[in-house]
């Protein structure tokens, strides 16, 4: 199989888990329908995006994850699709993660990976949420090959994409959840959306992979009134395993874009451009460092 459709999902929050988590199912079921074999949802794409306070209350969202995963899993079996999904996991009393789960197409699971980089930043709270990944960076094996998984702040890191990629991962997925502050300048949104798009591009040339990211659209309230809320900036997209864009969502709107993942191209791109033979691994002890002084 050497070229596969893909689809990401990006959505808006319908005001209500079940009216969101039915808006998602009708986009799943349509991807289907258009022949995507892979689909790709948001972070915390069941609920609101709630980082942007610190309320205990939110912590009940992470009491279905059992039965979120179920219905997943349902519908991944229903529309005979491998499905990329974010769910808010509970481990015990007082202990979360923020988690990728991907489905095979017969609704098992294929494998999980926890959110390994955490924000703590204004509307971004998410450490109040969710402790570090302890899965490590490893790709997820399924039919259609091995996805590297990583979640929203992890593709600011050019190193776990590095090892994903070590590990064989052949496409780097990103759901995600990132947006502007409406009070920002124009200027400045746009700085932030293209640094966005920009590092994540990056992965995807120095790796020889493909890299895609699934971010949620529309504006949410901050409902603690600390601030106005988070508009967030859609801009799902493709890059190839070269950097070449192959596809790019909306600003403002809902959509399901798509895009045919060609997988003999790192196979060729990589024996032209031999970033991974070329690495000088004896040198890169700094690395290991939070900061080498």
């Amino acid at each position: 199989m050497q070229t596969i459709k893909v689809a990401l999902i990006q959505q808006a929050f319908r005001g209500s888990k079940a009216m969101t988590m039915q808006r998602s199912a009708k986009m799943i079921k349509e991807a289907a329908q258009n022949n995507a074999q892979l689909i790709v949802l948001q972070e915390l794409h069941t609920t609101e995006y709630f980082c942007q306070s610190e309320n205990t209350d939110f912590f009940d969202y992470a009491l279905s994850f059992q039965e979120d995963c179920e219905y997943f899993s349902q519908i991944a079996k229903n529309n005979k699709a491998v499905l990329v999904t974010s769910l808010f996991e509970p481990r015990t009393s007082g202990l979360y993660h923020n988690t990728a789960v991907v489905f095979e197409k017969n609704g098992e699971i294929a494998g999980k990976y926890r959110k390994m980089h955490i924000p703590d930043d204004p509307g971004f709270y998410e450490k109040f949420y969710f402790t570090q990944g302890d899965l490590g960076f490893t790709p997820i094996t399924t039919s259609l090959g091995k996805l590297g998984i990583l979640i929203c702040w992890d593709q600011w890191y050019p190193e776990a994409a590095r090892i994903m990629a070590l590990k064989g991962a052949e496409i780097l997925i990103y759901p995600t959840a990132i947006g502007w502050f409406d009070e920002d300048t124009k200027e400045e949104k746009e700085r932030q959306r293209e640094a966005w798009i920009a590092i994540q591009r990056g992965h995807s040339i120095a790796n020889a992979i493909p890299v895609i990211a699934t971010n949620r659209v529309g504006f949410e309230e901050d409902k603690s009134g600390t601030l106005k809320g988070i508009r967030f900036w859609g801009s799902s997209f493709a890059f190839g395993a070269q950097g070449e864009l192959l596809t790019l969502g909306s600003v403002t709107k809902e959509e399901i874009l798509y895009f045919q993942w060609n997988k003999s191209q790192t196979e060729t791109i990589r024996r032209i451009w031999p970033f991974l033979r070329d690495r000088r691994i004896d040198s890169y002890q700094s690395l290991l460092k939070c900061f080498d002084d």
